[in-house]
């Protein structure tokens, strides 16, 4: 064959060898299952935490589901993202990180001053007003 027929043998070049690989990590049929089983449990353990009223408190409840919560995020990053700090050099687990505390900081501040204003600027009690001139 000359060079023009393996070239026409192979269409794409590289012999047929068709890498896809992009660097990035993919899945296996495994990992997604685990990934889903986990979700799908720490889904159902809250709703059951809330249907059966386990807790007296509904602060203690709500703390529960925000823990369960977290877990859960940290499970669809690793089992269906794929984010790890191998994940394009670690820029991924970086640009997270940093996504992250933009918003920590975004809403404990917006928060503080929700609480702050509710405090402060509270209208008078009737009995305040009847003092003013």
């Amino acid at each position: 064959m000359t060079a023009h027929t393996d070239h026409l043998a192979h269409p794409g070049g590289h012999d047929g060898h068709h890498d896809d690989d992009d660097g990035a990590a993919h899945g296996t049929f495994k990992s997604y299952m685990t990934g889903f089983v986990l979700a799908a449990v720490l889904t159902a353990i809250p709703f059951w935490l809330v249907m059966d009223r386990v807790f007296a408190d509904s602060r203690t409840t709500a703390l529960v589901i925000l823990a369960f919560a977290v877990v859960q995020i940290v499970v669809h990053i690793v089992y269906f993202l794929h984010m790890d700090t191998k994940s394009e050099s670690g820029w991924n687990m970086l640009a997270l990180i940093f996504t992250l505390v933009l918003v920590v900081i975004t809403l404990s501040g917006s928060i503080w001053i929700m609480y702050h204003l509710n405090s402060n600027m509270m209208p008078m009690s009737t009995h305040d007003m009847r003092k003013m001139p």
